[in-house]
């Protein structure tokens, strides 16, 4: 039994020896065979094979095991092992488990009684195929021991690269451009910029988008109060980068007149944009709640104009190409941080506001699923 590999494994090794040593005692079976544990916890482990690569063709293993031989040409043994695998059929076995504590089994009846959802033979190897895709990469991941989270990091990461790129959704000719001041961006490029200097820019983008500062899409572009408060045990939430970029939720407090005093120079609302602009810089965070806060001077407030989604706006600085742009403009000999003239020139890839509509829906259906994967492994 120790030569069976248990859970989605489907391997086993052997060791070779005479027939006269395993003639009598032992389970026999042949190439293709499906061996199944019996006995607990073996079978609950899912420990059930696919014998392949016998040394004669044959070969005897435990009695512990159950042997179930596909007729020929009706379906897969690779197909059989995936049902023998499921959820389904672990737990019915279990359900039929007989004997004393620690050396209960399913008996062979209740094997043979097991209703198989038996599609076409094509079918079977098209099931096969995807399955076994699947679990290649899986082995890939563990044996790489590269975690879950950095390939969905990297997933959303490419995500969001091809969606400034206008490949993520398909371009709509009908869409039409909502207001004047795209119209005023696109006149102001062609009066400034000549090709050569356009060739500045990260990336083409599709017909229909322009390049944009994000001075051009912002009503304002600030940043909060430059020195440190006063800290209370209750109050009006004070923002820092690590209440956006870990906790997603305030520590500190201040009164609410110094909250008064502050708003006057910088007062953030709901549906404004924030980002981190010193130390942990390129964390952007669309605020979505209704109370009344203020923020400290490593956070920068944006209040976009109506020709952009604050939501595609958001995205767009949290990609890699945002990244790049304000670690260049950003970087000093010990940390990175960001003035806010430089963030007022970073620049930015905007399609009309119906295509940003659609791709904001894009990518978050793209990473409600890639966070439910996480969340359920």
């Amino acid at each position: 039994m120790n030569l069976i590999l248990d859970s989605y494994a489907n391997k086993h090794t052997s060791e070779i020896r005479k027939w006269k040593e395993i003639k009598k005692g032992f389970t026999h079976f042949r190439e293709g065979d499906v061996g199944i544990a019996k006995i607990t916890p073996c079978f609950e482990n899912r420990k059930s094979v696919v014998f392949q690569h016998l040394e004669s063709g044959y070969g005897a293993g435990t009695t512990e095991l159950h042997v179930l031989r596909p007729i020929s040409e009706l379906f897969l043994s690779n197909y059989l092992i995936w049902f023998v695998k499921t959820e389904d059929f672990i737990t019915n076995g279990v359900n039929c488990f007989t004997g004393a504590v620690g050396q209960q089994r399913v008996g062979k009846n209740d094997i043979e009684e097991t209703y198989f959802p038996l599609p076409p033979l094509s079918e079977q190897r098209r099931i096969v195929s995807v399955v076994e895709s699947a679990f290649a990469l899986i082995d890939e991941i563990e044996t790489n021991k590269i975690s879950l989270t950095q390939l969905i990091k990297q997933a959303k990461s490419k995500i969001l690269d091809l969606a400034i790129r206008g490949k993520l959704v398909p371009q709509d000719p009908n869409d039409e451009p909502e207001g004047v001041l795209l119209e005023k961006i696109k006149n102001e490029q062609k009066t400034k910029k000549t090709t050569v200097d356009n060739l500045h820019y990260p990336f083409d983008v599709p017909k229909g988008w322009v390049w944009c500062k994000l001075e051009e899409i912002c009503e304002q572009i600030t940043d909060g109060t430059h020195r440190t408060p006063n800290y209370k045990e209750n109050g009006i939430p004070f923002l820092r980068v690590t209440d956006i970029t870990e906790s997603n939720e305030s520590k500190k407090f201040i009164s609410q007149e110094e909250h008064n005093e502050l708003i006057k120079r910088c007062n953030p609302e709901k549906g404004d944009v924030l980002l981190s602009k010193n130390g942990t810089i390129g964390v952007a965070k669309v605020v979505d709640w209704d109370y009344d806060f203020s923020i400290f001077v490593s956070l920068c407030l944006l209040k976009p104009k109506k020709i952009i989604s604050n939501k595609y706006l958001t995205f767009y600085l949290n990609s890699d190409d945002a990244l790049k742009q304000m670690q260049s403009r950003g970087k000093t000999v010990t940390i990175t941080n960001l003035h806010l003239e430089e963030v007022r020139q970073l620049e930015i890839p905007l399609p009309t506001i119906a295509e940003q509509h659609r791709i904001v829906q894009k990518i978050e259906t793209i990473f409600q699923t890639l966070d439910s994967i996480q969340n359920n492994l």
